[in-house]
């Protein structure tokens, strides 16, 4: 396949009358700037490189705006959990498979073509282990290969409910998994995705307060035999890092930092709560700090000093976490945002004089490829033809400069401008459809319906106080 576009971010930068020659695999063999289009493919604006999204549960987008409401006198992310816990009580393989696939979908339109899934819901209703221990992990990537979307799969270790191996609480009885079955399970999913070019397995042990030491070592020691991306939520709540200090004298970053050989391969989730000698060894290992900055701020959860993050030369992604939000512009307009409220001045993550949405997105997409493992994150010979096509006839969009462009789709038009979705070479949206909308609309319809019907009732008869 040939495509045309009139103008792409190239890895090595702006190009215009772009000729893109894609293999048979779904990989770019060539690029061709200033050349005529010949018999290829017009494309209808100017392409990007897709987004990865580098953390997501997707199920807790059935969730999204039904907790908005106080909880109280007093609301904060623990009382947030306790709600997200009581979706759990309902949700059967079905439902789950129905919102990923609808989630998906979603993502693509908001501007992702792939997405790293933190997936902890493993057992069934009661807690009692399916007969297949990769029932609901099939039926993401099951929801994964309906949308057509790119999947870094995480299965999540996840076995306390705090730090010194405090027993797991009735709310968390879906997630727990003896550490040799989760190695099992992670090695059959890795058999079941060899055929699958879009889908890699990684592995993630939840947080610090969810597994213990000698269980993270074991889990660590196997992604590294295996060459596997390691995902971890860290440092998310000011709460976390206090019962941290009580338990083992340090906050939960320094502990982490100073045990093991973080780096690369690793991506670490919020890091919300790092102070200054954090930040600077967080930059200088090399992991990829994962924000999400719609969800941290919609979980009250804090500011990651991200000025001081970038200057240190420090690699990020973004990704939608409770997915209350599905769109990639809004997360690093966000990004920025926060950044000029905690500092009271303009364009702060900019580089020198340089645009910022030029940094962010190139930055983020780039950080997101190493968060995935996957050959994704820019337009360049080598990697997978994951292009978002943005809509030429936008009056914004048709008017910008092109330094100005990025800066234009994220602070100005967003996920609006979206106009086509290609994941390996395939359209997976095109005109702003995807070839499934209707029946995957329905399910999703259904599998709400029946969700949202017993969500209030699980909260109150599960004991979710607990959390």
């Amino acid at each position: 396949m040939r495509v045309f576009a009139p103008l792409a971010r190239l890895a090595s930068g702006w190009a215009s009358d772009v000729s893109i020659e894609i293999d048979c695999h779904g990989t770019i063999e060539r690029i061709e700037p200033s050349s005529p289009r010949g018999d290829a493919m017009l494309l209808a604006g100017p392409v990007l490189p897709g987004m990865p999204n580098a953390h997501s549960h997707v199920f807790q987008r059935a969730i999204a705006g039904a907790t908005e409401r106080r909880a109280g006198n007093s609301d904060d992310f623990w009382t947030w959990r306790e709600k997200m816990y009581g979706v759990l009580a309902a949700i059967d393989p079905d439902a789950f498979e129905a919102i990923a696939a609808a989630t998906f979908v979603e993502m693509l339109r908001g501007g992702y073509t792939s997405v790293a899934e933190f997936h902890y819901l493993h057992n069934d209703r009661d807690g009692t282990p399916y007969a297949n221990k990769a029932e609901l992990a099939e039926r993401v990537i099951a929801a994964a290969a309906t949308a057509g979307i790119g999947l870094t799969l995480l299965p999540v270790l996840y076995q306390t409910s705090d730090f010194g191996g405090a027993a797991p609480t009735f709310g968390q009885r879906r997630f727990i998994m003896p550490t040799d079955t989760f190695l099992t399970l992670v090695q059959k999913l890795e058999g079941l995705t060899l055929d699958r070019p879009l889908v890699r397995v990684g592995v993630a042990p939840h947080s610090l307060r969810a597994v213990t030491p000698a269980a993270l070592a074991t889990v660590v020691d196997f992604a590294a035999a295996s060459n596997m991306p390691v995902h971890l939520h860290i440092a998310e709540q000011q709460r976390e890092v206090e019962v941290s200090i009580a338990w083992s004298g340090q906050r939960p970053l320094a502990w982490l930092l100073e045990r093991f050989a973080v780096d690369r391969r690793w991506t670490l989730v919020h890091a919300t709560h790092a102070d200054a000698g954090e930040v600077s060894d967080l930059a200088a290992s090399g992991v990829v700090v994962s924000l999400c900055p719609t969800t941290e701020a919609n979980l009250g959860d804090g500011i990651f000093p991200m000025p001081a993050y970038l200057l240190a030369g420090g690699t990020f992604a973004v990704g939608t976490d409770s997915n209350v939000a599905l769109s990639a512009s809004d997360e690093l307009r966000w990004i920025e945002y926060v950044a000029r409220l905690a500092t009271r001045r303009r364009n702060v993550l900019a580089e020198n004089t340089g645009s910022v949405g030029e940094r962010l997105y190139i930055a983020a997409a780039r950080g997101g490829a190493l968060s995935l493992a996957q050959p994704i994150g820019s337009i360049a010979v080598g990697s997978r033809a994951d292009f978002v096509v943005l809509d030429g006839s936008d009056p914004l969009i048709a008017t910008a400069a092109t330094e100005e462009l990025l800066d234009t789709y994220i602070f100005a038009v967003g996920s609006a401008a979206v106009r086509d979705v290609m994941v390996g070479g395939e359209w997976v949206i095109r005109e702003r459809v995807h070839a499934q909308d209707t029946a995957i609309r329905r399910d999703y319809t259904v599998a709400l319906r029946s969700l949202r019907e017993t969500f209030g009732a699980s909260v109150e008869s599960n004991g979710l106080h607990q959390a």
